[in-house]
């Protein structure tokens, strides 16, 4: 699908933890890091189409994360144009997003890069809601700058979450640690 002005409908996605940190993912093969991301479907509202790619690229599911907020109006970027090509559906210039802020419910053990066939990310990390803009591939950086900056209010509201119990630690396997204590 890609509209009339060339641009192609698709979801940034968020996801911070307790401590307010972004997930970053690597591309595969590639030093390239970036936040999850992915196209709407024919008949997907935005928040569908973020909850389908969130859990083919990162393994999380619904019940794993909190919608805390979301850009009022589309982001848009172009692609490079010796990225771009003519086809039958038109000239595709680049892609127009709604992005969404979540917190993370869950626990990093329930991240899989691997939940999909086609792996997006090879590692992952979790970084300050703020870093240096230059782990940004260029023509993304201003979209990246202005989804930060319209969400970051959310993180400031969501003081529930912070006062939840937090969840078991997680084993080098993924798998919850056990951190019942017994007596002698």
């Amino acid at each position: 699908m890609i509209d009339r002005e060339g641009y192609r409908p698709n979801v940034g996605i968020i996801v911070c933890n307790a401590n307010n940190q972004v997930f970053w993912g690597k591309r595969v093969n590639q030093h390239a890091w970036q936040f999850p991301q992915g196209g709407i479907n024919a008949g997907e509202t935005p928040e569908q189409a973020m909850f389908r790619e969130l859990e083919e690229e990162v393994g999380l599911q619904a019940a794993h994360v909190r919608i805390l907020g979301r850009t009022r109006e589309w982001l848009r970027y172009d692609v490079p144009a010796h990225w771009t090509r003519r086809d039958n559906r038109g000239l595709y210039r680049g892609q127009k997003q709604i992005w969404f802020l979540l917190r993370l419910t869950g626990r990093d053990c329930d991240v899989s890069l691997r939940a999909s066939s086609h792996p997006e990310f090879d590692a992952w990390r979790w970084n300050e809601y703020w870093v240096p803009m230059d782990m940004v591939v260029d023509f993304k950086r201003e979209v990246y700058r202005l989804a930060l900056e319209e969400l970051e209010r959310y993180l400031h509201k969501d003081v529930r979450y912070l006062r939840q119990r937090a969840h078991p630690p997680c084993d080098r396997r993924g798998a919850a640690l056990d951190l019942q204590l017994t007596k002698p």
